[in-house]
């Protein structure tokens, strides 16, 4: 624990960025993923500069007190969740889009930049942020680093990683390096960059960011298509692919999902199909490549909206928000496991097989253009206890079988705090311990967010 001796000493370095309020420890004592261990942090900086977390940094090598950094806190994982005699920094009030450099198609960002907030920057040059996770209104790019998030517009744009040229980061002891290139080239020494873009807070704080940007479309079309049940829409995921068609965004709900909608929005989704696929095409071909998938899924038997692209972009919004806010629910839990696409049907018909065995709920949507679902098991609170360790049971089983498939345990939310119960099912010994003496290496005392990412 850190005497009172060393917390004055911390507060006198850095007056005015220290609480240690019940009402703030408990605030950012926690992110939006499943709490395994609670505990509250001893105090949360919130940092103004880079030398804001150098001196916490310093203090915390001196001390062995360790950190626990995180943005708006909308990781799904468990990522920033407090550690027992741990420092919260906080890395929201960093946050200023230092440069935009519209011909070379980069910005320069601080980590406490939303998401949403670059993209509104950029768009008057014709310009995009291109990685979309769903919580994009709210989310930081530090925390979207953090976790080498994705979203929507995975299928055509990558992930966070992708869109990274550059890091400012700050080591466990205060020394301020960068890494990578302002290129989009570069391949000088071994690639830091990439690293550190996924290593959830583990390895340095990331305080700057260098990102690349992408040509805001010219167009866009969208097409909301319905069929009968999911391995229909499954196989118009790869019929799409065969036509050699990209699009930028490429979704699947399953008929729970169009449920679940239709109750909180008062739609009848379900009525007019039980699988739905969500297509969006942008850029010059936009039209083009549009007209090629509505041929592709008509001729599987689709029945695509005649609303028009108004009412599937509003879709599109919808699926953003289809998984429920309810994930750390003892009795509702769900993943982003990931499996090569050719595996979606035969996958959602192991999990739903698993359903019926467990005695519970599932419904699923998906990132259907790289294989990454996210499906979420649940029952009735009123079933109790046994009724969660069954879902704890299909929950294991789904990762496993997603394994066994040759997918991955975390397409995009991260392994954080819950998930490194599975790490070693994906992970040889061999690689899980040259991580262990990477982050050695970084972080020789082990105080950057200890528990999290990686088995040590």
């Amino acid at each position: 624990m850190i005497d009172g001796a060393a917390l004055e000493e911390l507060t006198a370095a850095l007056p005015g960025r220290i609480s240690t309020t019940p009402a703030d420890l408990t605030r950012y004592s926690r992110d939006q993923g499943p709490i395994l261990e609670a505990a509250l942090p001893v105090a949360v900086v919130r940092a103004r500069s880079v030398e804001d977390v150098q001196v916490l940094l310093r203090w915390a090598t001196r001390h062995g007190v360790p950190v626990v950094s995180r943005g708006a806190g909308s990781g799904v994982s468990g990522g920033a969740h407090a550690t027992t005699g741990c420092v919260i920094l906080s890395l929201e009030l960093m946050n200023r889009i230092v440069e935009v450099h519209p011909d070379d198609e980069t910005a320069v960002v601080e980590p406490g930049v939303i998401n949403a907030d670059l993209n509104a920057a950029v768009a008057r040059y014709g310009l995009m942020y291109a990685p979309d996770p769903a919580s994009y209104r709210w989310s930081t790019l530090g925390g979207n680093v953090a976790t080498n998030a994705g979203g929507l517009r995975c299928a055509k744009y990558g992930v966070t990683r992708d869109s990274v040229l550059a890091l400012d980061v700050v080591l466990a002891d205060g020394t301020l390096i960068s890494t990578g290139h302002r290129t989009f080239k570069g391949v000088a020494g071994y690639d830091l960059t990439a690293l550190i873009t996924g290593s959830e807070g583990t390895l340095g704080v990331v305080v700057g960011i260098t990102v690349r940007l992408r040509y805001l479309p010219q167009a866009i079309h969208t097409l909301a298509a319905f069929f009968d049940d999911f391995p229909q829409a499954a196989a118009g995921v790869l019929a799409i692919g065969r036509a050699r068609v990209q699009p930028a965004i490429l979704e699947l709900l399953d008929g729970r999902t169009l449920e679940a909608l239709d109750g909180a929005h008062g739609s009848d989704l379900r009525l007019r199909g039980g699988s739905l696929l969500l297509v969006q095409t942008d850029g010059y071909g936009a039209a083009a490549e549009a007209a090629a998938v509505r041929e592709v899924l008509t001729g599987l038997g689709a029945v695509i909206s005649e609303q028009g692209s108004d009412e599937a972009d509003r879709l599109i919004d919808l699926r953003r928000h289809s998984r429920g806010d309810e994930v750390d629910d003892l009795y509702r839990v769900g993943e982003d496991v990931a499996v090569p696409k050719s595996k979606l049907v035969p996958y959602v018909a192991a999990l739903e097989d698993m359903a019926v065995r467990h005695g519970v709920n599932l419904k699923v949507v998906a990132h259907a253009g790289d294989g990454n679902l996210h499906p979420t098991f649940w029952v009735e609170r009123s079933e109790g206890p046994v009724a969660q360790e069954c879902l704890e049971k299909a929950l294991d089983e789904s990762v496993r079988h997603a394994l066994d498939l040759g997918g991955t345990i975390t397409g995009e939310h991260g392994v954080g705090q819950y998930k490194r119960r599975w790490l070693a099912w994906e992970q040889s010994p061999e690689v899980i311990d040259l991580q262990a003496r990477l982050k050695q290496v970084f972080d020789p005392s082990n105080i950057l967010n200890p528990g999290k990412a990686i088995v040590s």
